[in-house]
């Protein structure tokens, strides 16, 4: 189908798809197998520049928006979502900083981002789930800096970033409202590591634990207002979920594609299995299925670009439906592919494992359904006024 991309657009899809087949497929299987971080892409995407996609040209980006990220998330997770991963997740801790930051803030580290600083976002615990006002890590006011104290779990580009947004209460007693985002650079004392996980999917992108321990960093680190916390993380994982609706619908689209190819090479019984009524009606249900979710996933992208303050459903609708697609997906490319899709030699059962994560990660699927459905009462409720 056409789109309507603009010429810059199409100008980055062509750009990503030679990156993901020249430089990301020939190293997904050794990432994928030993877990180590794709340095190697990761210069890839700084030479081509991808890293300033959603970043204004007066910070050194390109100064695209949500749809020009959703293209190239789309592209480089048709070939391996794991390492395009670690380059997103550098999206997912800019968010805070576009949204919220200051001038000075803005000046200081976008330009960084942009040439290819990773960063990450700190907001899961372990109490701290899909209840983000579960939160533990404490920031402290003293005299002019802000002092941390907690964990953080399960935080993609966890050990390998430079620049972490941290959401940290400041005021317990006030729940939610107790909550506030700060900056913390890599190397900061009392910022160390912990826990690298060993994960199903997606093994190319390090996933792990942040440790504060009388971490001190200057108040002006402070992102917004004290209290503003909760809302810069809400915000922010609504401009990013349509980014994990774009790396679902990738991994969908890339085992379509090679269940296409593949079931026009395997033949059974003298023919092709592709000549086959069975196999092509499960071919058509997942192009059907792949086809429905990029046309929710361009138009939530569009909508958030049109700078539309009421994205939260929209947003949610994406990220539940096309990581939905890609899981069923998915699971159907293994099964046309039958023992060899079982098997490392193709990649399918990598992407059926790489697809469960988008059910999960920045918001379970559960929680998705909630928000669109508070939303739809929400809207009916003011209808009716």
């Amino acid at each position: 189908m056409d789109y309507f991309l603009t010429e810059e657009q199409l100008m980055i899809k062509e750009l990503c798809q030679q990156i993901a087949e020249e430089k990301l497929k020939p190293i997904r299987e050794h990432h994928d197998e030993t877990g180590e971080f794709p340095w190697e892409a990761i210069k890839a995407f700084k030479d081509a520049d991808l890293f300033g996609i959603a970043i204004e040209e007066q910070y050194g980006g390109m100064g695209g928006g949500c749809m020009d990220t959703c293209i190239a998330v789309e592209e480089l997770c048709k070939v391996d979502a794991g390492i395009a991963l670690c380059l997103f997740a550098t999206g997912l801790g800019t968010f805070p900083i576009l949204i919220s930051g200051n001038d000075e803030q803005k000046a200081k580290y976008l330009p960084q981002i942009a040439a290819g600083s990773l960063a990450a976002f700190g907001l899961t615990e372990a109490n701290a789930g899909s209840d983000a006002s579960g939160i533990q890590t404490t920031a402290v006011l003293d005299g002019d800096e802000y002092v941390l104290n907690g964990t953080k779990q399960w935080i993609t580009n966890g050990s390998v970033a430079d620049i972490y947004t941290i959401i940290a209460m400041t005021n317990k007693a006030k729940g939610p409202r107790g909550a506030s985002a700060f900056i913390v650079e890599k190397d900061t004392p009392g910022f160390t590591y912990g826990k690298k996980e060993n994960k199903m999917g997606i093994r190319a992108s390090v996933t792990s634990e942040l440790i504060f321990q009388d971490c001190r960093i200057p108040k002006e680190n402070l992102i917004s207002r004290e209290g503003t916390g909760f809302i810069v993380a809400m915000k922010t994982l609504d401009q990013s979920r349509p980014g994990v609706a774009a790396q679902a619908l990738g991994i969908a689209a890339g085992a379509l594609d090679i269940a296409v190819q593949y079931s026009r090479e395997r033949r059974q019984f003298g023919k092709p299995i592709s000549a086959f009524q069975g196999v092509q009606f499960m071919l058509a249900d997942m192009a059907t299925k792949v086809e429905a979710a990029r046309g929710l996933v361009y138009q939530s992208a569009r909508y958030i670009d049109t700078g539309a303050k009421d994205i939260s459903k929209i947003s949610a609708m994406a990220k539940v439906y096309a990581s939905d697609v890609a899981m069923s997906v998915t699971t159907d490319a293994v099964q046309i592919l039958g023992g060899y899709g079982y098997m490392k030699e193709y990649p399918v059962e990598k992407m059926m494992r790489d697809a469960k994560i988008t059910q999960i990660y920045e918001g379970t699927n559960q929680i998705q359904r909630e928000v669109i459905g508070l939303n739809l009462i929400k809207e009916a409720a003011k209808a009716k006024k």
